[in-house]
């Protein structure tokens, strides 16, 4: 309600078993994506590394009371942000939609960096909340080539790229600093990229950017590009939500990656490698209903997110997700030129756009037997 308000106007106005064959979806549509369009280079004759290479760290899953409450402090303040709304246009007081109105006020006024930096309550408080989070989802995390990312220059970031989007894109907590499962440079003080409708909302904003988030507008990607800063970021984005059937859990999953072709255009400028990321299990966090219309989705693709309702554990409305055992896998970084403003071509940019969709789906091919994804393909569109 709050972001349809505000955005009005501009709205009127506008374990993991090695499995590969390498081949692309044969599917003779010609808007999917064929791996014998690809040139060869370097990158693209690559071997991936062995299985016995693999650095894989796992934790035992636990849903009991403080992982449950560490994850509500974090992704449950989606659904208190509703109720608050709620509450405030149906029952509130006069005194309490002053006092409401004073600590939305307040929390859009602070920085969205306040209490962020190291050693800080917020970000103390958003550790333990990603820590919790990694019990209660029992995090599994596999790195194949833990060499390469740490080889990568300590003036490069490496961009993170995680697939699928889902309902919401929690899975990018596992990327978080503060749980080391990602080495080297890359791995420390590493963010999250996402819509920049988070940050518009109070109260929203804070708790986000206390667990790793921040803007995914296209100066800040700049920025963390010139500075080092590696990220990850989720390039399917709303869009792959709108692929999702409710009735049909077990098809094909669907990334919505032809067309995301810009991140790849900025990485170049700066030559930064692009490592991909798949996270399997995240299905079945939520159930969901969302308007299937090209106007739910012109407006999702406005403000950033899809409007709908989901529904978390216990059938809570915009409640926390289901516990599900996660597993995230990350493959070896793609390495990019650095071609400066001017020296960024179109076929650059297709030529890696077209290998990092190879890459993707040769690490979903990997991993998905041992997933219990083996019946399951993929499909980018």
């Amino acid at each position: 309600i709050i972001l349809l308000l505000t955005d009005f106007p501009r709205l009127c106005r506008t374990t993991r078993k090695t499995n590969m064959d390498g081949n692309a979806p044969k599917d003779g549509k010609s808007n999917m994506y064929s791996v014998d369009s690809l040139s060869k280079s370097k990158n693209e004759t690559r071997v991936p590394p062995a299985k016995s290479s693999w650095t894989i760290k796992s934790i035992s899953q636990d849903s009991s009371f403080l992982p449950t409450l560490g994850v509500t402090l974090w992704l449950g303040w989606n659904g208190a942000v509703v109720y608050l709304v709620l509450y405030f246009i149906f029952l509130a007081s006069a005194f309490s939609r002053a006092f409401l109105s004073i600590l939305a006020v307040l929390s859009l006024s602070l920085p969205v960096d306040f209490w962020t930096a190291e050693g800080s309550p917020g970000r103390r408080m958003g550790d333990w909340c990603v820590r919790m989070g990694e019990r209660y989802f029992g995090l599994i995390t596999c790195v194949e080539d833990e060499d390469s990312l740490l080889s990568i220059p300590p003036d490069r970031a490496a961009v993170f790229a995680l697939e699928p989007h889902d309902i919401l894109p929690y899975s990018a907590f596992a990327m978080n600093s503060s749980l080391g499962r990602i080495p080297g440079k890359v791995g420390r003080e590493h963010r999250c990229l996402m819509s920049s409708a988070i940050f518009r909302i109070p109260f929203l904003r804070q708790a986000y950017a206390w667990v790793g988030g921040a803007s995914i507008d296209k100066p800040t990607f700049k920025r963390k590009l010139t500075r080092g800063e590696s990220f990850t970021f989720v390039p399917g984005g709303v869009q792959e939500v709108t692929t999702l059937d409710p009735s049909c859990p077990s098809r094909d999953i669907v990334l919505y990656l032809m067309r995301r072709k810009g991140f790849i255009k900025i990485a170049l400028v700066e030559g930064s490698p692009i490592v991909p990321v798949f996270c399997f299990g995240i299905e079945g966090s939520y159930e969901h209903w969302f308007p299937r219309s090209k106007i739910a989705s012109d407006i999702g693709r406005r403000i950033g997110f899809l409007p709908m309702m989901y529904f978390g554990r216990w059938g809570v409305p915009y409640g926390i997700p289901n516990p599900q055992r996660l597993q995230v896998v990350v493959g070896s970084p793609i390495i990019l030129p650095k071609l400066g403003e001017t020296g960024v071509t179109e076929e650059a940019v297709n030529k890696y756009h077209t290998l990092f969709l190879t890459e993707m789906e040769a690490l979903y091919e990997r991993h998905k037997i041992d997933a219990g994804y083996g019946d399951r393909k993929l499909r980018i569109i």
